[in-house]
Order: C-alpha cells, then structure tokens, then sequence
C-alpha cells in the first residue's frame, strides 16, 4: 500500500500541473509584452480577454488540453490495469477532440498530436505515424506515467514512456523530453526533492534521446542543463527573460521543456511561484507553467500547494483527484513488486 508521502506526492504532481496550467491559460501564445499590456503583473487566476485567440470564454480557473489529456492518458491507465493500447488511446484522442469542439473551444489537439491522427484516419501505421512529432504534447501529458511507474530500471522507465509517446510523437526528441518529466516526477514521488529530480531527468533524457526517429533536433539533456545554469546563474528578476531569448517557450519540445525545468529552478521548487512565472513569461506559457508546477508538486507535496487555490480550481473544473492518484500509485506499487521478484 502506497504511504500518506506518496500519495501526497501524487496529488501533488496532478494539482500542481493543473494550477500551472490554469495560470497559464490565459496568457499562452502571447508574448510577455503582451501579457503585461493585457493584465498587467499576474499575481492569481485570471480570465482571458474577450478577443484571445486560444482561450477566449474560459473562465478564471480553467484547466486546458494539459491537464485534460494529462487525466485521459490516467484513466486509461487505470482502466488498463497498467497496460497501454495504442489504438484505444488513439480512439480516446480523437473523443476527446469531438468533445473540446463541441464544448466550442479552440484549444484542440496540439501539431504533432492532430497530424498523426489524422494520418491514422487515412491508413497509416501506428508505428510511423509520428515519425515527425517533435512538439511538447506527449511532455504536458505524461505526468500520470510519472506516478504509475518506478525508476529502477531506467531502460524498462523509458521504454513505458515511448510507449506512450510512439503513437504521436515518435522523435528522439519528444520521447526525451517525455521521459525527462516523467522522470523528474518518479523521483519525487520516491521522496526526491527538486534539485535531485532535475539529476534524475537529465539520465532520462539522455537514455531516451536515441529513442524514435531523428529529425534534428537539440539534445534535450543539454537543453535542460543550460536552462538550469541560466536559472542558476541569473538573478530572479532577469531570469525568464533569459530563459526566453536563450531556451524559447515555444511549442517545440527542445523549448518548452527545458524552459520549464528553468522554471522549476528559478522557483526554487515552489510549485505555486513556478506557476506565476510560468504564466508570465509568454510563449505556451500553459504548458510551461503546466510542466514546471507538476514537478515541483511532485516534489514538494499537495501540503506545500496553496490549499485555497487547489480548491478554486477544483470547483470551477469541477475536479477531485484523490481516486485516480490512488490508483496510479497502485499500479506503481504492482510494478515494485514485480521487480524486487524479477
């Protein structure tokens, strides 16, 4: 049976991703110039303006496509009993969509995730279909892989990430960017803190790199290390602003990614501060913020997340989380034993 720190550790991974994500919404794909003329200095939750281009009607609070395919990927899981079926999770994509758009939302399938897709929907095999996904969307939704599955052994740790990644985004380079997040929340949920983490997802992404198919793109792990010299080496106030022109916020996993391990860094591990910068920095701040809060949350436990602004989202996304953290850490206590008897 999972320990109360576990458990904490996995609301707090799940949470803390979504309280970024919520941060973020409203300012991703504007720049950080944007940001300030639209809201000034982000300080809590607040609504998009009425004419944004991704956002526009969600309420203060709202939870995007990070956190939603982040709890799609979970469920399936869990319904799986720990397995992965690439076809059903391409049936669970492609639902979801029909229901975001009849939601009347915009914030749909990201490039990679909807280029896939649609040429599995012409025929193409599962096994090439993301042959050209580079982006950060299998990275914002892989937490839930985080919690369910050990570290030890790394290679089997990666090889549960690609799994997941293949389907969409199957590039050395969003498989490794995938397998740096997760990582970094394996080992929070083990009892790691920040820093440690950060060690253990540049391991990951060096692992994973080789992974998928090559298109070119920046070694993650290097990537990742910059952005926290960057952050380690610059004074708080400047530092975003450096993780912007050095690293990028883009879409692009070798950005988004790294930018937001800076994040992390910067914050000092304190999930509710990498969220704020997150949502201030620009680009796909959602995403960022996302990605940062869920490793610093993992780290640091739902008891040191602002309980106040757990429950706001909680409400207005009409969210309880504790079953499905539960059961993620039981398919993580299966795979232990599974081990320790191998």
């Amino acid at each position: 049976m999972s320990s109360e720190r576990a458990i904490d550790r996995a609301l707090g991974a799940l949470w803390g991703g979504a309280l970024g994500d919520a941060l973020g919404m409203p300012t991703q794909t504007l720049s950080r110039e944007e940001i300030v003329q639209a809201y000034g200095l982000i300080d809590d939750f607040v609504a998009p303006f009425a004419e944004h281009p991704v956002s526009h009607g969600l309420d203060a609070g709202a939870i995007t496509d990070d956190t939603e395919q982040s709890l799609l990927l979970a469920r399936q899981l869990v319904t799986d009993n720990g397995s992965f079926d690439e076809h059903r999770w391409v049936d669970a994509l492609l639902e979801w969509e029909r229901d975001v758009a009849a939601r009347g939302l915009r914030d749909l399938l990201g490039p990679s995730t909807k280029r896939a897709l649609e040429d599995i929907q012409r025929g193409v095999s599962t096994a090439i279909a993301g042959r050209g996904g580079d982006t950060n969307g299998a990275a914002m939704r892989v937490a839930p892989i985080g919690i369910a599955t050990p570290l030890d052994p790394l290679e089997r740790f990666v090889d549960r990430v690609e799994e997941t990644c293949r389907v969409t985004h199957n590039t050395g380079a969003a498989i490794a960017s995938a397998a740096a997040v997760a990582a970094a929340i394996s080992a929070g949920i083990s009892g790691a803190n920040w820093r440690d983490a950060i060690g253990v997802a540049i391991d990951a992404a060096r692992a994973a790199q080789m992974r998928g198919h090559e298109t070119g793109a920046p070694n993650i792990a290097e990537r990742i290390e910059l952005a926290c010299r960057i952050a380690g080496n610059s004074e708080p106030a400047t530092a975003p602003e450096r993780i912007v022109g050095e690293i990028g916020t883009d879409v692009a996993s070798w950005q988004s990614v790294p930018a937001a391990f800076g994040l992390l860094h910067i914050a000092g591990g304190d999930t509710w501060q990498a969220g704020l910068i997150g949502a201030r920095i620009g680009g796909d701040t959602d995403t960022v913020a996302a990605i940062a809060c869920g490793m610093a949350g993992a780290c640091a436990g739902l008891d040191a997340l602002p309980r106040d602004r757990v429950g706001f989202v909680a409400r207005v996304n009409g969210l309880d989380l504790m079953s499905l953290a539960t059961s993620l850490l039981a398919l993580r206590d299966r795979a232990e034993t599974v081990a320790e008897a191998v």
